[in-house]
This record gives C-alpha cells, structure tokens and sequence, in this order.
C-alpha cells in the first residue's frame, strides 16, 4: 500500500470577524497536500470504510449534494484530502459538543495548495479540533493503527478546550439570546465578561450580573444576617437566626429558639455547609463543624418546613421558579450506601461535574455535610441498609423541578421585593415553602436567602418541566424596548484616498454631535484627538473604538488585507462604502493578483449593511456598482460622470445618487435632483482642498446624506474640513496624544480605551 506523507498546514488564521468565507469567525488554513494532489479519496485502498469506521456520524454530513449521506457519495466518488479534512474536523467539534455546520475547501493557484475553513466560535477549540483531525485522517489514509479509543481521545482533547475556553451555559444563553434579537457581542476576557452592543450602547455581563448590579447590593446578598435584617424591617418574612461563634453557642441558641434548627455559613453559597432539620445537641455541633470552614461566621436558624424554592428575579420581575426535592436511595439489603448512591444517583446522565449538567455528582468522601446526613440516621457509606429501607442523602437536593407556572402572585411580589431591598437587578431568592402556590404568610414560608450572579442552569435545563427563556428575559432587561445596541458605524474598503476619506466622514459625524471614534492608515483618533499616530486600518483598532464606552459613532478603514487578515471587526454596520478595487499587486500572499478577484474581498463590506443602513458605491468601476445586489439596505451611487450608464439606471429605477453637475455636488433621488446647500463650485474648493478627491468628497457627502446629518451641515463641514494632516494637527481642527511606550506595547489591548 502507498504511504502518504501528512499533508502541511502552511498557514493558520483566525478571522475573527465578517470575511470572505461568512458572517461568522473561521479557522482558515492553508494545506499542501504534497503527494496527496493525486490521489482523491476513490483510489486510496479502503480509506472510506475505514474513515466511516472511525466517524460513523460523517453519514449525516450532506455537503454539497444536499442530502443525508452525500459526503459519502463524495468521498465513493472521489474527493480531495483537504475537503475530506474539512469534514473530519467539523465531527470532532460535533462530537465534542460544538455544532459546527459551515466549512468551505478551495483550491489555490499553485498545485496542490488549498484553502480550507471551518466555523470556529472559539480559536483555541478551533485549532485542538484541527490538530487531532489532522492526525485522524492521515492515520485512516495510511491505515495505522487508530481506533474507538483514539477517536474518543481526540473528542476529549476537544471536549477539554471547550470546557477551558468557551463560554459558560449561563453566559451562553444570554449571548444566544441578544443574537438571536441581532445585538452584537465582544468576548473581553477569556472567562465569562462579554460585552453585548457596540460603544456608548454596550452593556456587559459576566455570568448572571450585569453593568446595572450594584457592588453594594452584591455585599449585602453575602452577608446573610445583614440580608436578613434589611428584609425583615421591609415586611419579608425571614426566619429568625442568630449569629454564633462556637458549637456551643449554637446549641445554646437552637435550645432557646427550639428545635429543629438549620445551621449554615453567614456568606456561603450554593448550600454548602448547610444542614438542615437538626434536632439533637450532637446534630447541631456536628453542624457547625461543617459549616464553619465555609464560611466568615456561622448562623443558628429557626427551621422552616417545606420544599426549598429558587426564584429569579430580573428587572423586578419573576421569570423562573425552581423547586428542590430531598435526595434519597432505597437500600436492597445487600448494597452499601457509597455503591447505593453511585447505582441510583451518580448513574443519572443529567448528573454530571461540568457545569453544563442540570444535576451535580454527589461524593460521598469529600462531602461533609452528605456524612452527617448519614451519621444522624446511624449509618456511614460502608453501611448496608435493610431492603426498603430509604436513606437520605440531601435535604435539599438540587433545584430540579420547575415551577414558574405554580408561582403565587404575593410569592412572587415578595421575591421581587427581596430583590430590590437588597438592591440587585439580577437575583436568584431562595424560599422555603410547602406550596409556593400559597402566599408564604399563610404557611409559616419565608425568604432564606438572596443570591447576586445566581446560576441559570437549573432554569435552562430542568431535570423536570420545562426549560425557560431565562436568557432573553435578561436581555431585555439590559435592552428594553428593542434596543439594538448599536451604533452608527461606517465602514469604508478600498485603496484610493480611503485615509483622508475615512476623516472626512468623522469630522462631519462629529459635527452632528455624535462623540467620534476613527481608525484609518493616519492613526487612532478619539473625537478630534490622535491618540495612536500607527497605521490604525486594522481589526485590532477597531476593535478598540467598539468596546469604548464613550464612542457615539465610528468610521473604520478596511483595506482588503484587513478583510483577508483578520475580518470585520464589526458585524453589521450602518453605511458601507466601497471605492475602487486597485491593490491586488499587494496581496500575493492570499494568492491574489488581479483586480477582479478583489470583488469576492470588498464585498464583505456591502454584505454586512443592515437592512436599515445603506452601501456607498463607486459609479465609475461598474464591478464596484454591480455589488448593489448584495446589500440588505439602501444604495447610494456616486460619480463624478453624471452622465454613467449604471447611475442613470440606478436613478431611472428610483435610486439615490450623489453626482456633480454644472461644477456644483447634487443630490438625486431618482429623478429629483438639488444642489447640496452650503457648498460652492467645486472648481474653487479642490483649489483649497488639494488632498481631497471630487470621488471622495461625493462618498463622504452621501455617507453623510445616508446618516441623517442635515444638508447645510455636511456643505458647511466639507467646506471646513481641513485635508491635509499635519495641517489639521497644527490648527487644532485635530489635536494629538503621544502614546506612551506601554501603550505603544499594549496597543491591541482594549483597556486602554475602555
């Protein structure tokens, strides 16, 4: 049999953002498949069954065919190693958990070299899923020993980089949500601090807490008796306690408060250290041996008979309820309590030690409070119960049961109040009810606890009932009435003059009021200010002007290395322009050489215009013109040529058009035309504005007419607009800060202008 050497990964990108390929981040590479170019998967001796063997899945794979089954026919028919690779890799992230349905695989210009991409929500996921395909396939392809097991291990190196690197099932579900309402969202962090909307429109949250949770709330919720205090003196039943400072004290205080008693930590939570139902001296010290270790302080309560309940609370309302059931095992007469828990418990698949399982493993050799459950009813985890004999194991087991429907309306007001006493927007309370569809006071219930940054798992996958929308009730906390959290962005792609036009833009954005943000090749630019004079055309600086908090609009410069690089480093913008397609010369190392293959490129930029935005596009380059198709919104034509064949019909069909005429700028809207007010002859501007094309001026006037800035403002602001840099610098129309040299060594951190 002919044995191949691995196919090279060349080059890997991460493009974080719109790109050639999607709207989504992918993991490009670039492979040499060396000896491999002659060989398609039909002449490889048994390489698709054993490929099928290994990833028995890869039948649902319909790739191109369209149909269940049809990267088989492909692979039967014969296909190359690159996309076969393609497909590998996306059943891993499948396997691992990470549903990945997008991946292309194209050919280059030099023999044997392909580009292969594949979704990727995460880089680092991305690239452990790449490696262990790569591995998978060349070990199918040479038919070395590689099985079920290896199969399984490549998974759990995937598996683990998910569980390392992607975001919580929390945090999750609130991104899922404001994307499926077209919020944007920035990762800021490795964990879970996101970033949901752009600019001065951005929230944050990390986990369930918000940028609207007080910090003082937060240390109120984990102080238990202070929590309490403040509850009670507002008309929220609470149960009486006591803060004790020995195991002494704490029987002397459940004696004067009479039992049964629960003890617990002052400041812990997700009920560790608490015991509950405690009716002898020894069970009361015993408890407070566990609980002192979890906590500042230790506290006596009163106990409270019922179910334990957890409501969440955002923005003054109730979305979930949840309801907690005792824990137990059934003794056979033959099993020890440890096999008993293991057999009937453990073995449930919604239990689980990541975070993404609705119910926790339960281990009995690290579980204190589990082992003075077990030594009040006189056992241990070698003891074996009589056959019947019922055991339990939690008291209050795991918020499984989901009970939003059953909520009475005064629990529900209670709880609400809770949370505002407290002072959270965000709150998970905890209740103690024997029918959470009564109102507490007629049942002896009352408000235990009240949690900041409460976990969502238990609502979002109930091992009873049905899941909630937790997820988007918390963002339409953060974005009420259909915000989108956007902000004006323009974003602007080609080669010619795009720098002095990109400035153009924002100095008539900023004069219609808005706090400006600008990246180009001239520098990083705050408002009038300069404060990085580097090439600033690039994902990073834009990147930075989205997560300022005090940007109002941004104007970035894409030239076609950045889409090619790195992405977009937005996902939508308001105003796409796109002015020429010269460059290609630039761009060999993206097997790119001829103007024409530019159009695939710059069209990234008109397909990321939101429906109600508009493309800006040159007139006089009729490919330039011909990508008024894919743009989801408005177009607006420009030329300096009045008389151009694809303006004409775009004005014949009712489209807008910036042009000149009689030396003058003219607005048209179909086939009504105006002068722009404010602006003179054009022959006497160029003479003042010599770094400013009459191409530029006229994108910039309709960029400007596209964002609503009144008329005369854009006339007056383009006769004011100072062209040449160092002369604005000098003037003042723009000031400059010099970065410091740890700025210039943090330059791609967002923090510096956060």
């Amino acid at each position: 049999m002919t044995r191949f050497d691995d196919i090279r990964l060349l080059r890997i990108n991460y493009l974080r953002g719109p790109n050639i390929w999607t709207y989504r981040p992918v993991l490009e590479v670039w492979l040499d498949l060396g000896r491999l170019e002659d060989f398609p998967s039909n002449t490889i001796d048994g390489f698709t069954g054993r490929l099928t063997t290994l990833l028995p899945a890869l039948i649902e794979h319909h790739c191109g065919v369209g149909e269940r089954g049809g990267f088989i026919s492909r692979l039967n028919e014969g296909t190359w190693s690159g996309h076969v690779l393609e497909h590998v890799v996306i059943e891993l992230l499948n396997l691992a958990g990470m549903p990945t349905g997008f991946g292309q695989t194209r050919s280059t210009s030099e023999h044997g070299v392909y580009r292969m991409v594949f979704r990727a929500r995460d880089e680092q996921v991305a690239r452990a899923a790449l490696a262990e395909g790569h591995r998978l396939l060349m070990s199918a392809i040479n038919d070395d020993p590689f099985g079920a097991a290896d199969v399984q291990r490549a998974v759990d190196v995937v598996k683990g980089q998910v569980e390392d690197c992607y975001l919580g099932p929390s945090t999750a579900c609130i991104v899922g949500a404001a994307t499926d309402r077209g919020i944007p969202h920035m990762r800021l962090n490795s964990g879970n601090l996101v970033q949901l909307g752009y600019g001065a429109s951005q929230r944050r949250i990390w986990t369930a807490e918000t940028d609207y949770t007080s910090a003082i709330g937060e240390s109120i919720a984990s102080d238990k008796e202070l929590t309490k205090s403040l509850l009670a003196s507002c008309g929220v039943p609470v149960p009486e306690g006591e803060v004790v400072d020995s195991a002494e004290e704490a029987w002397d205080v459940a004696e004067s408060m009479g039992l049964p008693v629960v003890v617990k930590p002052s400041d812990a939570n997700h009920g560790r250290g608490v015991s509950l139902e405690l009716n002898t001296r020894e069970e009361v010290m015993g408890a407070y041996a566990v609980a002192e270790p979890e906590g500042s302080d230790v506290m006596v309560e009163r106990f409270i008979r019922g179910s334990e309940h957890r409501l969440l609370v955002v923005g003054g309302q109730v979305v979930a309820a949840a309801r907690g059931e005792i824990i137990t095992v059934t003794g056979d007469g033959n099993t020890a309590v440890a096999d008993l828990i293991e057999k009937q418990l453990n073995s449930d698949p919604r239990r689980g030690a990541e975070e993404e399982f609705p119910l926790d493993l339960i281990d009995l050799p690290t579980d204190a409070k589990l082992q003075l459950e077990l030594q009040r009813q006189k056992l241990d985890g070698t003891s074996v119960p009589e056959a019947g004999r019922v055991v339990t194991i939690q008291r209050n087991g795991n918020l499984g049961v989901d009970c939003t429907d059953q909520v009475h309306p005064e629990v529900a007001h209670a709880a609400v109040l809770a949370a505002r006493v407290v002072g959270l927007d965000i709150a998970g309370i905890d209740l103690v009810a024997q029918d959470i569809g009564r109102p507490l006071a007629a049942q002896g219930g009352a408000i235990v606890e009240v949690n900041a940054g409460p976990g969502l798992l238990m609502h979002l996958k109930p091992a009873v009932g049905s899941p909630r929308p937790v997820g988007r009730a918390i963002c339409d906390h953060l974005f009420p009435d259909e915000a989108s959290g956007r902000i004006p962005i323009v974003g602007i792609a080609g080669s010619q003059d795009t720098a002095v036009l990109a400035r153009l833009v924002a100095w008539l954005i900023g004069l219609g009021g808005r706090y400006t943000g600008l990246a180009c090749r001239d520098g990083l630019f705050l408002e009038r200010r300069r404060v990085d004079a580097r090439n600033s055309a690039n994902w990073g600086a834009g990147h930075r002007l989205l997560v300022n908090r005090a940007v109002q609009a941004v104007v970035i410069e894409n030239g076609a290395e950045t889409i090619l690089r790195d992405g977009l480093a937005y996902d939508r913008c308001e105003v796409g322009i796109v002015t020429d397609l010269e460059g290609a010369a630039a761009l060999a190392e993206f097997d790119i050489t001829e103007s024409d293959q530019l159009v695939k490129v710059l069209r990234t930029q008109v397909d990321v215009v939101l429906p109600e935005g508009t493309a800006v596009l040159n007139a006089a380059d009729d490919r330039v013109a011909g990508l008024a198709p894919l743009c989801d919104g408005v177009v607006i034509l420009y030329s300096t040529d009045a008389h151009a064949a694809t303006l004409t019909t775009h004005q014949a069909s009712g489209g807008k058009a910036v042009l000149v005429r009689q030396d003058r700028v003219v607005l048209a809207n179909g086939s009504s035309e105006s002068f722009l007010p404010g602006l003179g002859r054009l022959t006497i501007w160029s003479a003042t504005h010599a770094g400013v094309s009459i191409d530029s001026l006229l994108a910039a006037v309709a960029a400007g007419w596209a964002l609503g800035i009144p008329l005369n403002l854009i006339g007056a602001g383009v006769e004011a607009f100072e062209a040449d840099l160092q002369a604005a610098l000098a003037s003042l129309q723009l000031s400059q800060t010099a970065p410091s040299p740890s700025a210039l060594h943090a330059s791609s951190s967002f923090q510096q202008f956060s």
